[in-house]
């Protein structure tokens, strides 16, 4: 199977470099210069994973990254020229699963794509489990169907993205148990290599702004300071 990629980007010069070591790689390109045209591209085509710039014209990343999770899990990667945590925080809370900053190696680039991709294999595998796992973990009022990539919290289904369902449902099969950061990212995105930066901080406020009463008093995910996080 061939996977097709969409890279958006205004820089023509971007487009081409990531468009060659993509194709080189054996991915089917697509390309656009703004949000708008992403937009356009993606209610044509089966794109499986989009690389989506920040700065852009008449549409830009962050606002185009929360259009096209109004109705698509499809993993995104974020790229920006800014690389203050801040901007990272910006782009990871729209719903990107991961963030490049500009200039990047197209190597890591690449390494990226594939980690993502590989990550909504092993998540639509986890689909077709044995009928006789019911795949539903139950804490109080948060209900998780791992085979639907479902939850609901007092009965009313919350949307999470892909990896932030991934974290959950990490974090609540092994209840109890605290996961170091570096654990959670060698979990979830499929690699041993970890980054220091604030990607598993950024994901798990998200989480708790979903499911929680009150994200800052967390009933469910708990910090346990200076080691991890865990699901009592």
């Amino acid at each position: 199977m061939t996977h097709k990629v969409l890279v958006v980007d205004d820089d023509p010069e971007i487009r081409d470099v990531v468009h060659i070591f993509l194709r080189n790689e054996g991915f089917h390109i697509f390309e656009a210069e703004d949000g708008l045209q992403a937009l356009q591209i993606l209610n044509r085509e089966g794109i499986d994973l989009i690389i989506l710039d920040v700065m852009m014209p008449n549409l830009d990343g962050i606002k185009a990254c929360f259009k096209i999770r109004e109705t698509s899990n499809i993993p995104i990667i974020m790229l920006s020229a800014k690389g203050e945590d801040i901007d990272k925080i910006t782009g990871l809370t729209t719903g990107a699963d991961d963030y490049v900053s500009k200039p990047f190696n197209p190597l890591e680039l690449i390494a990226r794509v594939k980690a993502q991709l590989r990550r909504q294999k092993l998540a639509e595998e986890s689909y077709g489990k044995s009928a006789t796992d019911s795949g539903i973990i139950e804490i109080n009022d948060l209900i998780i169907d791992k085979r639907r990539h479902v939850v609901t919290v007092n009965k009313k289904e919350v949307s999470l993205t892909p990896l932030e369902f991934s974290i959950l449902e990490l974090l609540a099969s092994h209840r109890g148990q605290v996961f170091h950061v570096e654990k959670i990212y060698q979990s979830v995105w499929k690699e041993d290599k970890y980054l220091s930066d604030n990607t598993i901080m950024v994901h798990i406020r998200n989480i708790r702004e979903k499911i929680e009463d009150n994200p800052r008093e967390p009933r469910y995910i708990k910090t346990v300071w200076g080691v991890g996080y865990k699901v009592e």
